[in-house]
């Protein structure tokens, strides 16, 4: 992935610093992608937007406006990141205290999960595929793989469909009939086939 001026498109108020980011990638006004965040192919960097050196993100992620992606922070492939959402790397910041890199906590988004506006991520946690959390939750413990979380901190409420659809209490759903079963780790849904 490297950075053309025909492949990206930079707002003009927007800054975007990085040499990886992925053709068909949108970075609006405002937003910053600093020098060695990693940005796939068709992201959209929405306004105000922050991605920092040491974040990366896969392909096709959507990241809103005012949104802080740090160091340390892994989004797979189609991944949303609503409005505001703050990712933490540190457990015990101090501002007397510099820390490298490899003393960040790592924060891993798994392939298509949506974390509503206004989402807090606590460092060190792994949010599933397809997994939902619920506008101002705070996460600070592992998501399993298409559950739906809410609240402070947040607790599953339910299951949420490959579509972002909520699953019926038989693991079904309504809008696109797909069904589900527990998947056998326990962790988690896998789909029916």
């Amino acid at each position: 992935m490297t950075t053309t001026e025909a492949e990206v498109f930079v707002h003009h108020k927007g800054l975007c610093e990085s040499d990886e980011v992925g053709a068909g990638t949108r970075v609006w006004a405002f937003a910053h992608v600093l020098p060695g965040a990693k940005v796939g192919r068709d992201c959209n960097i929405c306004d105000g937007a922050f991605v920092e050196t040491g974040a990366a993100l896969g392909d096709r992620v959507t990241v809103k406006n005012g949104t802080l992606v740090f160091s340390g922070v892994t989004c797979e492939d189609e991944v949303f990141l609503g409005p505001n959402v703050l990712f933490t790397n540190d457990f015990r910041p101090r501002a007397a205290i510099r820390k490298g890199p490899d003393e960040l906590v790592e924060t891993v988004v798994r392939h298509g999960a949506t974390l509503g506006a206004g989402t807090v991520v606590v460092c060190g946690v792994e949010i599933g595929r397809y997994a939902f959390a619920a506008a101002g939750s705070v996460v600070t413990r592992d998501v399993p793989p298409h559950a739906f979380v809410a609240g402070n901190p947040a607790r599953q409420k339910g299951w949420v469909c490959e579509c972002g659809a909520r699953l019926d209490e038989v693991l079904h759903c309504a809008e696109c009939l797909r069904d589900y079963t527990v998947s056998p780790d326990g962790n988690g849904l896998a789909e029916i086939a």
